[in-house]
């Protein structure tokens, strides 16, 4: 039942290095050579985006098609993809400039460093009528942290464990500091235009947050929502599994706004809601699945994993419907075992060295990859 489905698209950050795990820039050189793929300011990492998209299966197509050009490209060179979103073996006290003349990368290096210096996917959705588009901002940007516990997969960084299961969104330089739970579009062009009238905001572009509206001429025109606060998923059926849980919840909310939207269903203000979904989001980057959190419909406190839960039997209706059950099924796995974040964070405590955890990895991610194919998901 494709038609029922919202049009969806990847931005997918990787970083490249050596089978040891070591991180190597080449961004430039695939840019140069590989016509889907775009620079970072890093030039440890690259990006490739694709295109809206309604079918899963073709979505899955998509979303490989360019990472195993990538691979085959980078095997030449006796270099390969890594896992994990930040620089796990790397050297996090020098920029290593992909652009040097760029001067939106000289504002990136000297504002924020190497904090920025990560690997992540957003997720893009399209909805185009602005108040199912602003109703469901606001319901991401409450469950967001959800997302990002099932994605979590950066708890190291230069060759030591950091203490939190998304080392990513615990040093992103969240930008502005502080972004309000939007009441309608007009709320969110006003904002805009006071954030780059104070400098808060150099562009249009510049809004790091865990999720925000986005379009072909923001902030006046928009088509999509963009969520990301996602770790770098490496299994694809993982991310598929995201990405139809929270296509579902969107679909749900636009005929039940008075049960889904935070803005009409909430106990709290929105000034309380956009405190207590940051507050989230800061809980999960430390402990993921394990984390504590207050829900959004009351602020009452509920663990992530049972969270998720009730999320997941609220879709799975919907889901049986759309023929989508099979697409959400790994999120059960994730579940039961953790995600990437605390699988490595165990056995590192077991005694397992980074550099170790980190060629089983790459080695996962390859083998991720030809699953997908096997399982009837050619390339073509």
């Amino acid at each position: 039942m494709t038609s029922s489905l919202l049009l969806k698209g990847f931005e997918v950050e990787l970083f490249t290095g050596l089978p040891s795990g070591q991180n190597v820039g080449i961004a430039s050189e695939v840019a140069d050579a590989l016509d889907d793929f775009v620079t970072e300011p890093d030039r440890r990492n690259v990006e490739y985006i694709t295109a809206p998209i309604a079918d899963y299966q073709q979505l899955n197509e998509a979303l490989l098609r360019p990472r195993l050009r990538l691979r085959t490209w980078l095997a030449r060179r006796d270099l390969t993809l890594l896992p994990g979103s930040t620089l796990s073996l790397g050297d996090s006290s020098r920029f290593e400039r992909s652009d040097p003349t760029n001067p939106y990368h000289d504002l990136i290096e000297s504002a924020y460093g190497t904090r920025v210096v990560t690997a992540s996917i957003h997720i893009n959705l399209g909805i185009t009528d602005p108040d199912w588009l602003f109703a469901a901002v606001r319901l991401v940007r409450c469950e967001a942290a959800l997302l990002l516990a099932l994605s979590a997969s950066s708890p190291f960084l230069d060759g030591r464990a950091t203490g939190h299961h998304s080392q990513r969104w615990q040093q992103f330089p969240l930008t502005p500091a502080q972004v309000p739970l939007f009441r309608n579009h007009s709320h969110y062009i006003d904002w805009v235009q006071e954030q780059l009238a104070s400098g808060a905001m150099q562009n249009e572009r510049h809004l790091w947050t865990s999720v925000r509206p986005n379009g072909p001429n923001r902030p006046h025109e928009l088509n999509r929502v963009e969520l990301r606060i996602c770790d770098l998923v490496t299994d694809p059926a993982e991310l598929l599994a995201i990405t139809a849980l929270v296509e579902l919840r969107l679909l749900l909310l636009k005929d039940n706004r008075e049960s889904l939207d935070p803005l009409f269903s909430s106990s709290l203000s929105t000034e309380e809601l956009a405190a207590l979904s940051d507050a989230n989001d800061a809980s999960v980057a430390y402990s993921s699945l394990n984390a504590e959190l207050h829900g959004w419909k009351d602020g009452q406190r509920i663990r992530c994993r049972d969270w998720i839960q009730t999320l997941i039997d609220d879709v799975t209706p919907l889901a049986s419907t759309l023929n989508l059950e099979q697409v959400l099924t790994p999120l059960h796995a994730v579940l039961k075992s953790g995600n990437q974040a605390m699988r490595w964070v165990e056995a590192y405590a077991e005694g397992h060295q980074i550099s170790e955890l980190l060629q089983t990895a790459i080695a996962e991610m390859k083998e991720q990859e030809k699953a997908r194919l096997t399982a009837g998901l050619s390339l073509g």
